[in-house]
């Protein structure tokens, strides 16, 4: 497949573009990339595609989410994060397979149409009897066919025990790892080009016991997966593990392990200088997701500071309980404006840092950035062809900037693995308007029984 007469923006380690330049895609991984047209002699052509008035980048990469929550949408609005979770946590412990396989489906379709093409889905919740939950996620993300992994949550601390989610929502610690391990073993995959991997992933300092979050680093490590959690989201969380722990999250994180190369947490919002360096040293990855955080009204993440120091970041949508959107592509543009609202101002990131932290930073979070995340000979063929030739970016000179400052940009093509997985803004492997319906059919499902207690 040859895509050719696009800008086309590497995000390689020199942030190499062209104003026109060709993408040559042979089966599922990266032939060539360079300035002009591609190649007029090359063989075996099946599809020559004419980028005119589009920009080709790499796929997005998700690296935190919670899919569940797409059936819990425009709830507890005006909540901040202990007061929402505590809100819907009686909710949420009611879900089921059918209801997390038609979120799934839903929190996947939109992020695919809008140019996502790897994902992570953080699921802690598994309430007694509610099926085979991490298998309908699965399913739901190779139906779609974006690449994915599921980070296998767990919570072992219920409110008896002075943690926020029910008693009745929580596994026990025996449960959680036993659970786990076995997903591991069943799921992951460890090759290049994996489409499915899993990582070991206890909720939060809140909602799991420091031997969860102890033993489950210890089995990931055994196991050889990456290990996800979420940190420093709150002041409310600091205050909590000082109460609770003596010492502050990052403190805490590494007490127990959580720590390292194979790490990475979502917001890492309230970080001071120390827990920063912390990071940095052991390259500890960090998930940043700014709408969500602005939406629960968690504050602004460090991340000029955090990039500026060596921590690697990418960027999440997280659960649509708290960005609706559930789209990506916003979060480019909502990254940027954001950070400029700390100390940084208009210096915090400019519009190819914020696409960097959406493909090669997320990448790098993942630990595949030897996979995807820049558009480079060998790498696999993720990319998307985002339409700029419209009212909407026409008059921006810039693509880059067109596509970061500007509006969310159709995607005219997004391929994972060199296989089309949308087109002119439609998803080509399921029906986007089955879905939508078994979505609201599932909220309403979930709200009456919610309701009935």
């Amino acid at each position: 497949m040859v895509i050719e007469n696009c800008a086309v923006a590497t995000v390689d380690a020199d942030d190499t573009e062209y104003a026109s330049g060709h993408v040559v895609v042979a089966g599922d991984t990266i032939e060539s990339v360079g300035p002009g047209k591609a190649p007029e002699d090359l063989q075996n052509v099946v599809r020559r595609i004419d980028g005119t008035g589009h920009l080709v980048t790499p796929g997005l990469v998700n690296t935190h989410h919670h899919f569940y929550q797409w059936i819990t949408r425009g709830l507890a609005t005006d909540h901040n994060l202990f007061n929402w979770l505590v809100a819907l946590y009686p909710t949420w412990a009611r879900i089921d397979e059918q209801m997390v396989y038609a979120a799934a489906q839903g929190s996947l379709a939109i992020m695919a149409r809008g140019g996502v093409t790897t994902a992570v889905d953080h699921h802690y919740v598994y309430p007694r009897g509610a099926g085979d939950l991490s298998g309908a996620i699965i399913r739901a993300a190779s139906e779609t066919g974006v690449r994915f992994t599921l980070a296998r949550g767990s919570m072992d601390r219920g409110e008896s025990d002075g943690g926020l989610p029910p008693d009745f929502a929580v596994e026990t610690l025996e449960g959680a790892l036993a659970a786990t391990e076995e997903t591991v073993d069943r799921y992951h995959d460890a090759s290049f080009g994996a489409m499915t991997q899993i990582a070991i992933a206890p909720c939060s300092p809140f909602s799991v016991t420091t031997e969860l979050l102890g033993q489950g680093a210890e089995l990931a490590r055994r196991k050889g997966v990456r290990l996800h959690t979420h940190g420093s989201e709150t002041v409310e969380e600091e205050k909590f593990c000082h109460e609770l722990f003596g010492m502050g999250p990052t403190d805490y994180f590494e007490s127990t392990g959580w720590l390292g190369e194979d790490v990475w947490m979502a917001h890492c919002v309230h970080m001071n200088d120390s827990d920063i360096a912390a990071f940095a040293h052991t390259r500890t990855g960090v998930a940043h997701c700014p709408s969500s955080n602005a939406r629960l009204g968690a504050g602004i993440a460090r991340v000029p500071d955090m990039l500026a120091a060596g921590v690697p970041v990418g960027l999440g949508v997280d659960g649509t309980a708290s960005n609706e959107s559930g789209e990506l592509h916003t979060e480019l543009r909502n990254a940027l404006l954001i950070n400029r609202l700390g100390p940084h101002r208009e210096a915090a990131l400019n519009a190819r840092q914020a696409l960097r932290l959406g493909t090669y930073g997320g990448a790098q979070v993942l630990g595949r950035a030897a996979e995807i995340g820049s558009l480079e000979p060998g790498k696999l063929a993720d990319l998307v062809l985002w339409k700029l030739d419209t009212l909407a970016h026409a008059s921006i000179a810039d693509p880059v900037t067109a596509l970061v400052f500007g509006a969310a940009a159709p995607v005219t093509l997004s391929l994972v693995g060199g296989r089309p997985v949308a087109e002119n803004g439609r998803l080509l492997h399921v029906d986007e308007d089955a879905i939508a319906r078994s979505t609201r059919a599932e909220a309403q499902r979930l709200a009456r029984i919610s309701a009935e207690g």
